[in-house]
């Protein structure tokens, strides 16, 4: 079966709809970088005031009650040969043991998180990208999970072969517009049309230089 794109401009490729159903119809690509639910409730987190600014708050969608199960995870593996799965730490019993982990650290110590993980198939030490979280305000943060772009740009620095990244997991688009930014190809899938129209936006801004 082969899918109508959402959107399919400039070697950027978005496709609305479940992942569990478009990513058997793709052919692979050289990398999957992507940010899963994690099943923990992140979705319609409500609005939050503190001494460190609090956070925005968001409507409740639904996305974020489960987490993806093992058969999933087998397609995404199967995408590609090689991938970043940030959240990794929650997925640990359905990926194999893996040394090469990224940590975005970020740069506050509050009562959030101190930091992020992201399982990838790196053979390689674990790294650690500094980045204070106000970057996602910087970035104008239009989702509850959403990772800031330069984030994921480091990430993307790890393979520079890596020609055409698969997002399964697109929400507001951060890893097709990190994609774009370094010359690359991309294809994102998400299932709420709302964020395919966020990122359809977010492309259209001039890329940066660097």
């Amino acid at each position: 079966m082969v899918m109508t794109p959402y959107y399919d401009r400039d070697g950027i490729t978005i496709y609305h709809g479940d992942c569990r159903e478009i990513l058997p119809t793709l052919e692979p690509v050289d990398l999957v970088l992507t940010d899963p639910p994690y099943g923990i409730g992140r979705d319609g987190k409500p609005t939050s005031t503190s001494s460190h600014g609090g956070h925005k708050g968001y409507e409740f969608m639904g996305w974020d009650t489960v987490r993806p199960d093992y058969v999933l995870f087998e397609s995404i593996l199967k995408a590609s040969r090689d991938c970043i799965i940030w959240g990794g730490q929650y997925f640990a019993d359905m990926l194999p043991p893996q040394k090469g982990w990224l940590i975005w650290d970020k740069g506050q110590r509050i009562d959030q998180a101190d930091a992020e993980m992201a399982w990838t198939t790196r053979l390689s030490p674990v790294r650690i990208w500094t980045l204070n979280r106000v970057a996602l305000a910087v970035d104008g943060a239009v989702h509850p999970t959403q990772k800031p772009i330069s984030l994921m740009r480091w990430c993307l620095e790890f393979f520079p072969d890596a020609q055409t990244i698969l997002d399964p997991f697109m929400g507001s688009g951060t890893t097709l517009r990190a994609a774009k930014d370094l010359g690359r190809k991309a294809i994102g899938i998400e299932i709420e049309e709302r964020y395919c129209e966020i990122a359809v936006k977010r492309l259209a801004q001039e890329v940066l230089a660097f």
